[in-house]
């Protein structure tokens, strides 16, 4: 049986840049993109810090990742925000990344044109999230 990981940790998010590096659907999706995002989870009553991890996205793969101390200490294109729940909700497959934008659940900073233009990638990045094991709360 494989290992479940906690969310959010550094080995959680080791094994989803490895699903993203493995996916043929993001590599497609993907394959033009060049910018970098801060994934930044905020805390709810279920998680009291706020975990803030780098991803430098280009052309279809993950080039490097890491977890940075705060969301003003790296600069990035892109800045992805929500609650730990609603990552929780996105890792279990209940809530689409781009859908989470539109309704408020999730903040999107950074050019939305760009983002828009890749709707297919952002929807890999959020398939990528639910073949990671993932502990329960």
């Amino acid at each position: 049986m494989e290992e479940k990981l906690k969310f959010p940790s550094e080995e959680w998010f080791d094994r989803y840049v490895e699903e993203l590096n493995n996916s043929k659907e993001y590599a497609e999706a993907a394959k033009d993109w060049e910018g970098d995002f801060l994934y930044v989870i905020t805390p709810d009553k279920n998680f009291d810090e706020e975990y803030v991890y780098y991803l430098d996205l280009y052309h279809g793969k993950v080039r490097d990742h890491y977890k940075v101390e705060s969301r003003d200490a790296k600069q990035a294109e892109f800045m992805y925000i929500g609650k730990y729940e609603n990552w929780r909700k996105m890792g279990e497959g209940k809530l689409d990344g781009m859908k989470a934008i539109l309704t408020g659940k999730m903040k999107l900073k950074g050019n939305m044109t760009k983002a828009m233009r890749y709707t297919k990638a952002a929807a890999e990045l959020t398939k990528a999230s639910t073949r990671v094991p993932t502990l329960e709360d």
